[in-house]
């Protein structure tokens, strides 16, 4: 603790061992709801990050060789100390990135259920016995870790992202290097003090704290890096995309996204209504998967708008610790003014505000936008915030070719009692998920979770993780 200030300063975990960065630097890490200062955090260099990179190389010897019970029991005890710091973790992600506590329960639950899961895929590790045309001869294939993954996780879900992708990749004999967002190091850093008194070897997990744009190539460029797993935006896994493609180190990227959701003239709206919200609102509109779109059939349109203008002026704004609070605090100075430009665009261009369009403090406003068109800004382009804009559609049809105008194919929704235009949409929306009568936001630990064009590159999830971050081996024997 810093004696004048009482102020944490957070260390890097490198090899098992608690250090400051190589040159003594540190960052500041600030509480969005009033940018007050939350913690420090040492500042990585390259010359740190090269050294947890060759302490997570100089581990895989050992650590690929562990057994499936070991690496299982080391997992549901991470889960099992996680339960022991519940308010520990619950208290982080309110003040170190302005989660409601409604979300940071929700984060926390799920961060248990993708441990939990991980530690089951420990014994899902196959391969298979192949036919053969030589006669005599046994083939099969063997299925082995690849060897040091990077682990590069974003703000707004940090638990979900680092439980998930560091549990997968170590349950898999993998050892990892963790670069979390400088906006979210606090986390991270107390999940590194479970992993360390869980029993996991040293330098099976490392953690770099610093700035992406800083140390980020530093990790995913390096040649002792094996596997590269990266979610955050569109622009910066472009070029991450372009190291990894030209290092030929295989990758996941789980990026941006525009996310639409149709609503056909026969939907249930009373029961579709809460669900909507929950789409654009949750965490104050910072998720990838967020509906930024919403394409309602024109009989229900009028309806439609006034219902969710109704909801929109009633979700809580309040205390973050407040279960009722929904609207969390944009993350940062920088975020807040692009949620700012985009609804000064829509509205200087001749866009409705139905409901919001104001900050309150370091939050804005849940709001609805109509008459958007091309030329704004907010029609195609990634808000992340509580903003949404709402389209009227004279048919199924329009509302299908609609959705798929864009760059993006992360999520999407219907809403509709007809069966065949719901599967009809499922199998043609270009997106990486679809959901039926249900919210955009959705994510389970086993399913391959991840998205199309501008939104990505892979899945993540137990199963394809298994398969993105293990390499299969043909072995033969002569009889």
């Amino acid at each position: 603790m810093d004696a004048k200030t009482d102020i944490k300063t957070l260390q890097h975990f490198i090899g098992g061992n608690w250090v400051d960065a190589d040159d003594g630097g540190t960052f500041e890490v600030l509480n969005p709801l009033d940018d007050s200062l939350y913690c420090y955090a040492a500042k990585g260099t390259r010359n740190d990050m090269r050294k947890a990179v060759s302490a997570a190389k100089s581990a895989c010897a050992t650590f690929r060789d562990t057994t499936p019970t070991q690496r299982e029991r080391w997992l549901l005890r991470v889960a099992e100390l996680m339960e022991g710091r519940q308010k520990e973790l619950v208290d982080c992600l309110i003040d170190e990135i302005g989660s409601p506590v409604q979300k940071a329960m929700f984060e926390f639950n799920k961060g248990l259920t993708m441990i939990r899961a991980a530690a089951g895929l420990c014994r899902q590790v196959r391969g298979e016995t192949i036919p053969s045309d030589r006669p005599g001869t046994m083939s099969m294939s063997i299925r082995e870790p690849l060897g040091v993954v990077a682990v590069i996780t974003p703000f707004n879900v940090p638990l979900i992202k680092t439980t998930r992708l560091v549990a997968n990749a170590l349950a898999l004999g993998n050892t990892v290097v963790h670069l979390p967002s400088e906006m979210a190091p606090h986390l991270t850093i107390i999940f590194a003090e479970i992993i360390a008194e869980a029993g996991i070897p040293a330098g099976a997990y490392n953690v770099v704290t610093g700035l992406g744009v800083e140390i980020g190539d530093d990790l995913t460029g390096h040649t002792d890096v094996d596997f590269v797993t990266f979610t955050g935006s569109t622009v910066v896994g472009q070029h991450i995309n372009e190291i990894c493609a030209k290092n030929k180190t295989p990758s996941t990227l789980e990026l941006g996204g525009k996310s639409p959701t149709v609503v056909l003239a026969d939907a249930d709206l009373d029961k579709a209504m809460p669900l909507v919200a929950r789409s654009i609102f949750m965490f104050g509109g910072q998720a990838c998967i967020g509906s930024s779109r919403f394409y309602v059939e024109r009989p229900i349109f009028d309806e439609f708008v006034k219902r969710f203008s109704a909801i929109a002026g009633k979700v809580g704004m309040g205390d973050l610790r407040d279960p009722d609070t929904v609207i969390a605090p944009i993350i940062s100075d920088r975020q807040r003014q692009r949620v700012k430009d985009h609804i000064a665009d829509a509205v200087a261009n001749g866009a409705t505000v139905a409901a919001g369009g104001e900050f309150e403090g370091n939050r804005c406003q849940p709001t609805l936008l109509t008459g958007v068109t091309e030329k704004m800004t907010v029609c195609k382009t990634e808000t992340f915030g509580p903003v949404t804009a709402i389209y009227p559609v004279d048919s199924y049809e329009e509302a299908l070719e609609k959705a798929n105008d864009t760059v993006y194919g992360l999520s999407s929704a219907i809403f509709t009692k007809n069966i065949d235009r719901a599967f009809h949409f499922a199998r043609n929306i270009d997106a990486g998920m679809c959901h039926i009568n249900g919210p955009t936001i959705h994510d389970e630990a086993h399913v391959p979770f991840g998205g199309n064009g501008e939104s990505g590159v892979g899945r993540e999830g137990t199963d394809a993780d298994m398969e993105a971050m293990t390499e299969l081996k043909w072995v033969t024997v002569q009889l």
